[in-house]
Protein backbone atom coordinates (compact mmCIF):
# COMPACT_ATOMS: atom_id res chain seq x y z
CA UNK A 1 0.00 0.00 0.00
CA UNK A 2 1.47 3.91 -0.88
CA UNK A 3 0.20 6.45 0.61
CA UNK A 4 0.38 10.48 -0.76
CA UNK A 5 -0.26 12.97 1.26
CA UNK A 6 -2.28 15.27 0.13
CA UNK A 7 -3.87 17.84 3.09
CA UNK A 8 -2.84 17.98 6.74
CA UNK A 9 -6.31 15.65 7.75
CA UNK A 10 -6.66 13.79 4.60
CA UNK A 11 -4.68 11.42 2.60
CA UNK A 12 -4.70 9.36 -0.60
CA UNK A 13 -3.67 5.87 -0.58
CA UNK A 14 -3.29 3.71 -3.37
CA UNK A 15 -4.33 0.45 -1.97
CA UNK A 16 -3.58 -2.85 -4.26
CA UNK A 17 -4.29 -6.57 -3.54
CA UNK A 18 -1.78 -8.66 -2.55
CA UNK A 19 -2.11 -10.43 -5.67
CA UNK A 20 -2.15 -7.70 -7.82
CA UNK A 21 -5.30 -7.95 -9.12
CA UNK A 22 -7.23 -4.91 -7.84
CA UNK A 23 -5.69 -0.86 -7.54
CA UNK A 24 -7.63 1.47 -6.22
CA UNK A 25 -6.82 4.88 -5.13
CA UNK A 26 -8.72 5.50 -1.66
CA UNK A 27 -9.31 8.56 0.36
CA UNK A 28 -8.18 8.65 3.97
CA UNK A 29 -9.69 11.13 6.53
CA UNK A 30 -10.74 11.17 10.08
CA UNK A 31 -9.04 8.11 10.84
CA UNK A 32 -10.82 5.89 8.13
CA UNK A 33 -10.65 5.28 4.67
CA UNK A 34 -13.60 5.87 2.25
CA UNK A 35 -14.64 4.38 -0.57
CA UNK A 36 -17.48 4.89 -4.01
CA UNK A 37 -20.42 2.44 -4.62
CA UNK A 38 -17.88 2.16 -7.80
CA UNK A 39 -14.62 1.70 -5.70
CA UNK A 40 -16.51 -1.39 -3.70
CA UNK A 41 -17.36 -2.72 -6.45
CA UNK A 42 -14.27 -3.10 -7.60
CA UNK A 43 -12.41 -4.08 -4.45
CA UNK A 44 -14.77 -6.82 -3.68
CA UNK A 45 -15.37 -7.87 -7.60
CA UNK A 46 -19.15 -7.38 -8.02
CA UNK A 47 -21.44 -5.29 -9.72
CA UNK A 48 -22.28 -2.00 -8.56
CA UNK A 49 -25.78 -2.75 -8.27
CA UNK A 50 -24.82 -5.42 -5.94
CA UNK A 51 -22.99 -3.04 -3.74
CA UNK A 52 -25.92 -0.39 -3.64
CA UNK A 53 -28.57 -3.39 -2.74
CA UNK A 54 -26.40 -4.20 0.50
CA UNK A 55 -25.78 -0.87 1.57
CA UNK A 56 -29.52 0.00 1.41
CA UNK A 57 -30.18 -3.33 3.21
CA UNK A 58 -27.46 -2.32 5.91
CA UNK A 59 -29.22 1.11 6.46
CA UNK A 60 -32.71 -0.59 6.34
CA UNK A 61 -32.00 -3.16 9.20
CA UNK A 62 -29.93 -0.34 10.90
CA UNK A 63 -27.01 -2.30 10.96
CA UNK A 64 -24.87 0.91 10.36
CA UNK A 65 -26.63 4.67 10.80
CA UNK A 66 -26.21 6.41 7.79
CA UNK A 67 -25.16 9.98 9.17
CA UNK A 68 -21.84 8.41 10.41
CA UNK A 69 -20.97 6.15 7.67
CA UNK A 70 -21.66 8.04 4.04
CA UNK A 71 -19.90 11.30 3.67
CA UNK A 72 -19.94 13.21 0.74
CA UNK A 73 -16.79 14.56 -1.32
CA UNK A 74 -16.36 16.32 -3.97
CA UNK A 75 -14.61 15.08 -7.15
CA UNK A 76 -13.51 15.79 -10.54
CA UNK A 77 -14.53 12.98 -13.39
CA UNK A 78 -15.04 13.04 -16.97
CA UNK A 79 -17.80 13.10 -18.49
CA UNK A 80 -17.77 12.06 -22.04
CA UNK A 81 -15.40 15.31 -22.91
CA UNK A 82 -15.69 17.29 -20.24
CA UNK A 83 -14.43 17.47 -16.47
CA UNK A 84 -17.18 17.64 -14.14
CA UNK A 85 -17.04 18.44 -10.79
CA UNK A 86 -19.83 16.42 -8.11
CA UNK A 87 -20.07 15.33 -5.09
CA UNK A 88 -19.98 11.65 -4.48
CA UNK A 89 -20.98 9.44 -1.83
CA UNK A 90 -18.47 7.55 0.26
CA UNK A 91 -18.70 5.45 2.52
CA UNK A 92 -16.58 4.27 5.49
CA UNK A 93 -14.65 1.67 6.41
CA UNK A 94 -17.82 0.03 8.48
CA UNK A 95 -19.50 -0.03 5.43
CA UNK A 96 -16.90 -1.47 3.48
CA UNK A 97 -16.30 -4.43 6.29
CA UNK A 98 -19.98 -5.38 6.53
CA UNK A 99 -20.32 -4.96 2.50
CA UNK A 100 -17.30 -7.59 2.12
CA UNK A 101 -19.14 -9.44 4.28
CA UNK A 102 -22.56 -9.55 2.72
CA UNK A 103 -20.67 -10.07 -0.86
CA UNK A 104 -19.92 -13.80 -0.22
CA UNK A 105 -16.98 -13.82 -2.47
CA UNK A 106 -12.89 -14.47 -1.48
CA UNK A 107 -11.66 -11.51 -2.87
CA UNK A 108 -14.09 -9.74 -0.32
CA UNK A 109 -12.91 -11.91 2.82
CA UNK A 110 -9.12 -11.45 1.55
CA UNK A 111 -9.75 -6.97 1.17
CA UNK A 112 -11.44 -6.79 4.51
CA UNK A 113 -8.45 -8.89 6.53
CA UNK A 114 -5.91 -6.55 4.09
CA UNK A 115 -7.90 -3.25 5.34
CA UNK A 116 -8.66 -4.12 8.61
CA UNK A 117 -4.64 -4.39 8.96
Amino acid sequence: MTKIKIEQNSEIIIYEAPDGTTKLQVQLEDETVWLTQEQMAQLFGKGRSTITGHIINIYDEEELEQNSTCRKFRRVRLEGSRDVEREIDHYNLDVIISVGYRVNSKQGTKSNRYLCN
